[in-house]
């Protein structure tokens, strides 16, 4: 960020210094449990209504419902808008509750004391006015979130725990660059969407160790921005798998003719698509080889064990999101939709943020951030074989290997949303 961006910011934040201040009424949502509450940072693009900034940090100012009762044991010290001229809406609600907006990331990490006073960071890079890339990603500043954070910690000679909203990146340099900084510097880090910890319906797991013959998710919306998801959302379960994670040994995207010849090559097995279009929220009426047929996307991939999955992208027939899996000796697959609900003020975000709060309080992450790695990996190979005309992309950079964790997902662990 240069100087005069630092000027601008801090020129139009002083023309929202009017705004009269309620003191600390974010200690009075969070202080339920009986535990002293965690300070944390937020760093956001915007601060708009039902934005992911919203969404999140909005439940440490008023509650897990946005209703002012109980929230998370996290009280907000500080936020940082990277472009607060699209986010009245944050910047009042911060000043009704007594936070300072401030014009610099290290500014938001030392409150000015001249050391970390913070316990943990919140870094929501999503939503804004930012270019794409020749691949189609928005270059959110998650990159660049991230940098300022781990050189204000360097700088201050202290770490705590970062939480980075969706991808990483989301350029696989970019993400690489932030998993490689996290770890050499010790920085605890988590990363991903509210996917894998949303509702089920029906709910249902791969036990831990399966033997899996194929798995399969469906999903809707923009290829970038959407297909992470899916992706996610699938690795959530795929992860649970004999022997754990391994990594990926190549991706690649169909669209077009090439799609419907790979699904009537079989080369997804029928058993799968059929369950996972069972359970898919969809248009009424739609059909899902014909409506919105020019926009849809096959993403294959094969794991470094030789397992297989992929991700049906129907924008014009979905609604929604669903995995089907198959284990060795079922005589037909298990789907379920990956639920996300809208109201109170989407819940699934929630769970999300329980999982953050943990985080925070413990000092490690709650579930790999390797997850997220890989899964942004795929997705920045994906987007690579698109624009090369589905021809398939080797990625040995992608064998990243983890252990999965055992981590519940809605309505576990309960809180106060429904």
């Amino acid at each position: 960020m240069s100087r005069s961006d630092q000027l601008s910011r801090r020129a139009w934040l002083g023309g929202m210094a009017g705004i009269p201040l309620l003191g600390a009424g974010t200690l009075g949502v969070a202080a339920r449990s009986g535990r002293e509450p965690k300070t944390v940072a937020a760093v956001v693009t915007v601060y708009r209504p039902n934005s992911h900034a919203d969404v999140l940090v909005g439940r440490i100012l008023e509650g897990w419902r946005h209703e002012g009762g109980p929230g998370p044991d996290l009280r907000l010290g500080s936020l940082f808008i990277d472009q607060p001229e699209a986010s009245d809406f944050g910047v009042e609600l911060a000043a009704r509750h007594g936070v300072p907006v401030v014009g610099t990331i290290e500014e938001a990490i030392t409150l000015g004391t001249g050391s970390v006073a913070i316990d943990g960071v919140l870094c929501v890079g999503e939503h804004g006015d930012y270019p794409l890339n020749t691949k189609g990603q928005r270059l959110y500043p998650r990159r660049r979130f991230f940098e300022e954070v781990a050189d204000a910690f360097r700088a201050h000679g202290r770490v705590v725990p970062v939480f980075n909203d969706k991808h990483l990146g989301p350029a696989w340099d970019d993400a690489l660059f932030m998993y490689e900084t996290a770890r050499d510097r010790g920085i605890p880090l988590m990363a991903g969407s509210s996917l894998p910890v949303t509702y089920r319906k029906p709910d249902v797991s791969v036990p831990m160790g399966s033997d899996l013959k194929g798995a399969l998710a469906i999903g809707y919306g923009p290829l970038e921005d959407y297909g992470y998801h899916a992706i996610e959302a699938l690795q959530a379960f795929v992860e649970r798998r004999r022997g754990g994670e391994v990594g990926v040994r190549w991706v690649e995207c169909l669209e077009g003719e090439a799609l419907w010849e790979a699904i009537d090559g079989h080369e997804v097995p029928a058993d799968l698509i059929e369950a996972a279009l069972r359970v898919t929220p969809s248009r009424p009426g739609a059909d899902w080889r014909e409506s919105g047929r020019r926009e849809s996307a096959l993403i294959r991939f094969e794991y470094e064990d030789g397992f297989r999955a992929g991700v049906l992208m129907l924008p014009g027939f979905a609604t929604g999101f669903s995995v089907a899996f198959k284990a060795a000796g079922d005589s037909s697959p298990t789907a379920c939709e990956i639920e996300l609900r809208d109201e109170p003020h989407y819940p699934h975000f929630a769970f999300l943020l329980r999982a953050i709060e943990r985080m925070i309080h413990s000092g490690a992450p709650t579930y790999p951030v390797e997850r997220t790695l890989l899964t942004s990996g795929i997705l920045d190979r994906m987007l690579t074989s698109r624009s090369r005309g589905g021809r398939r992309v080797e990625t040995p950079e992608l064998a990243i290997a983890y252990s999965p964790v055992e981590y519940p997902h809605a309505p576990d662990p309960p809180i106060l949303v429904g």
